[in-house]
This record gives structure tokens, C-alpha cells and sequence, in this order.
């Protein structure tokens, strides 16, 4: 886990690069995703342990919140989720998408981790204190705008009374942003990261306004990624 001033070596990457790093190391079963849960399960922890407390709610109550969607971004938090569950921290899941990664849900759901409806969103947020941002990773790149469900659950994070006290922790890239361009195409349906975990390496857009207003502070998880061509 790395903090900045970041090695120059893995800063500024575009998106391509990124997945042109990964794929040589997926065909060779290197296990990225969870060198990207460890990373990011130790600063949910981290989070945790910085918080005020459960507001005097019940120990049953969930502490962590994972708004999940569809793909390796979603199943990053999954596995991150797994392992905080496994603390023994109360941990609630939301899919925002009709499919997320089946591995990383059984895993999370093993250790404790409970899934919620949409309709349970709101009592989840009386009592967290972690929201982890699962949504929508580097592949959004171009069409980054979140809808449906996943645009609907933030929208609702957001107006909640508790939002201001939430220590939100973005999975990747905060979800609505372009890892890009750094554009945000719907600045009311993003939520402000307290801290933006990514993975390999920085991304471009990540650095660039209006982008990295909401990144909040950029931790850095290195899963063994070397710049094409470098």
C-alpha cells in the first residue's frame, strides 16, 4: 500500500495501459484481485478504526456498506468485504446491478457479510460507518454516468441525514468519474471519497479535474503491473 509521492514509474497510466498490464498476469493465474482486496480491506480497517463509533446501534448492525455492481470492480469489494466480515465487523451488501461476481458474493456471504434490497438501504445507513464505492471501475471509461438502480442507491446515500459523517472508500476510481479523462458527467450522483484505493497503478483521470476533487485522498495498491513498453 503505497501513499503518495508515488513511484513516477506507476502514475498517470491511461486505461488501456492498465488492462494491457493485467492481461498477461491473468493468463498466468496471478491472483490480482486479491492482492486489490487485501489493499483494500486494509483501509476499510483503517476507516474503521478512525471512526466515532456505531452511533449506539445494536453489534448486529452493519458498520460497512458495499454498493456493489457488475464485474471485477464489484467482485473487488466482495473479496474485501469477505475479508472484514471475517474480523467479525457486521457488513451489508447492496447489488446496484442484476449480476455481480459469484465468487466474491459467496465469499462474502461465507464470512458473515449479509446481503440487502434496495428497501433496506436506509435503515443499513442509520448505523454504517464504511461505505465502500463497488460500483463502476476503469471499464466505464467513455460512458462513466451512472443509471438505473446504481445512480438510484447514490442519490440516496447522498440525501441521507448521516451522509456527512460516512467515510466513503472507493473501490478502484470513485464510480461516475472517468479514469480517463477525468470528466464526471453527473457530479450529483457521485459519491466524495474520503479515500480512493486503486490498483497498479494511478490513473490519469484520477489526477485530473473535476475528478480528483472527489477522490479524496489516493492510496495506491501495487498487484504487480509493468507499463507496456516500459
Amino acid at each position: 500500500m503505497l501513499a503518495p509521492p508515488f513511484p513516477a514509474e506507476l502514475v498517470g497510466w491511461s486505461v488501456a495501459e492498465v488492462i494491457a498490464a493485467e492481461q498477461p498476469l491473468l493468463a498466468a493465474g496471478e491472483p490480482l484481485m486479491q492482492r486489490a482486496a487485501d489493499g483494500l480491506a486494509e483501509v476499510v480497517r483503517e476507516q474503521l478504526a478512525s471512526s466515532a463509533g456505531d452511533g449506539g446501534a445494536a453489534s448486529s448492525a452493519p458498520r460497512v456498506l458495499a454498493l456493489v455492481g457488475a464485474g471485477n470492480n464489484g467482485g473487488d469489494a466482495l473479496w474485501a468485504c469477505a475479508r472484514v466480515a471475517a474480523d467479525g465487523v457486521p457488513v451489508a451488501v447492496l447489488a446496484t446491478a442484476s449480476s455481480i461476481h459469484d465468487d466474491g458474493r459467496d465469499a462474502a456471504v461465507a464470512a458473515g457479510a449479509r446481503l440487502i434490497e434496495a428497501a433496506q438501504l436506509d435503515g443499513a445507513l442509520d448505523t454504517v460507518e464504511v461505505v465502500i464505492d463497488g460500483i463502476l471501475g476503469i471499464g466505464s471509461a467513455g460512458r462513466s454516468a451512472l443509471r438505473g438502480a446504481a445512480r438510484d442507491a447514490v442519490l440516496r446515500v447522498r440525501a441521507h441525514p448521516r451522509c456527512g459523517a460516512l467515510r466513503v472508500v472507493a473501490c478502484d476510481q470513485p464510480s461516475g468519474v472517468d479514469a480517463d479523462s477525468g470528466e464526471v458527467p453527473d457530479a450529483d450522483a457521485v459519491l466524495p471519497a474520503a479515500v480512493t484505493v486503486t490498483f497498479g497503478a494511478v490513473k490519469r483521470g484520477l489526477l485530473r479535474p473535476p475528478a480528483n476533487e472527489v477522490c479524496g485522498e489516493v492510496r495506491l495498491v501495487e498487484i504487480g503491473l509493468s507499463r507496456p513498453g516500459g
